[in-house]
């Protein structure tokens, strides 16, 4: 008999784990021949998330929590659960029911043929989601497809099935700063994605603002790009090429005219504001390459565990 690991991850969602255990029983319960076992992931909830796991742990021994010591992040909390999950294959869901457990089903009868490695869902719209979320995040993945090799399907979800080899290769990447969507795409393997129309909220509130998703994004370009680090080059060639041709401007202009007026202070500080804000610019770009490496070279675990069942 197949077995099927769901990871779950959890921040704040005490209205919705019940929510969501309930809907995705009744269409695990069409799937003949499957065993399911549930990986909720507290990552560092403020609420009664940990309380309704354990609630639930209670009612079925199918279900199994793991609680961080504080909040680390979506991304820690999806690495925990693949690294709990028993079954030879693995889904990936969101709690809040964004992700349709309806395609559970065709998810594993797919994988399940032979003909893919991993099954995932984009959506096809954003219908009822904050317009300049939506305009920014359809300029991120035209941005990152561009200036990367690995290209991520635009509005591609992390709610994907997967083998267990996928799931291993995924594991296999030890780095701290994680970005799955591109780690998904980065490890290969074939691919089948189900499209659907965008669908709200079962219950309480996205905690991804604009600042945190616009932070995800960056975090998402720098893993998997060097485009930016290629941009501070070009931009320190072109100031140094502009700087050349002033040069060489302020020679011919005092040979050919001698008795000309030098340019004011004010043209003066503009150029070196220019120059000095280039440098800057260049410097946070390469800054933030080095802050990863700092952080990877820490060797710090991604995550903590405070309780686990």
């Amino acid at each position: 008999m197949d077995k099927l690991s769901i990871v779950v991850p959890c921040f704040n969602e005490e209205e919705s784990i019940p929510l969501f255990y309930s809907a995705v029983n009744k269409v695990l319960e069409k799937i003949l021949n499957l065993e399911a076992e549930y990986w909720f992931v507290n990552d560092g909830s403020k609420d009664s998330s940990l309380a309704k796991m354990k609630e639930l742990r209670e009612k079925d021994k199918h279900v199994h929590y793991i609680s961080f010591s504080r909040n680390f992040g979506k991304e820690a909390a999806l690495y925990a659960g693949l690294q709990n999950a028993t079954g030879n294959y693995v889904v990936v869901m969101d709690v809040d029911l964004q992700d349709p457990p309806k395609f559970l089903p065709k998810m594993y009868d797919l994988i399940k043929s032979g003909q893919y490695d991993s099954v995932g869902c984009r959506r096809v719209d954003r219908k009822g989601e904050n317009k300049f979320k939506s305009f920014l995040s359809d300029k991120f993945y035209a941005v990152i497809n561009k200036i990367s090799k690995t290209q991520i399907v635009p509005g591609a979800r992390d709610y994907r099935m997967m083998t267990r080899q996928m799931v291993n290769a995924v594991l296999s990447m030890k780095e701290y700063s994680r970005f799955s969507k591109g780690i998904f795409s980065w490890v290969g393997f074939k691919t089948k994605y189900l499209e659907y129309h965008n669908i709200e909220r079962v219950a309480g509130e996205t905690d991804w603002t604009t600042w945190k998703l616009f932070k995800y994004a960056m975090n998402g370009i720098a893993d998997f790009s060097q485009a930016p680090l290629n941009l501070a080059v070009w931009i320190g060639l072109f100031s140094f090429a502009l700087s050349l041709l002033g040069i060489l401007f302020i020679i011919i202009r005092k040979i050919v005219s001698p008795a000309s007026s030098v340019f004011g202070w004010a043209s003066l500080v503009a150029v070196i504001l220019l120059i000095g804000g280039l440098q800057l610019l260049c410097i946070g770009i390469i800054g933030r390459y080095v802050g990863k490496i700092y952080l990877q070279v820490k060797n710090r675990p991604v995550y903590i565990v405070k309780e686990k069942e």
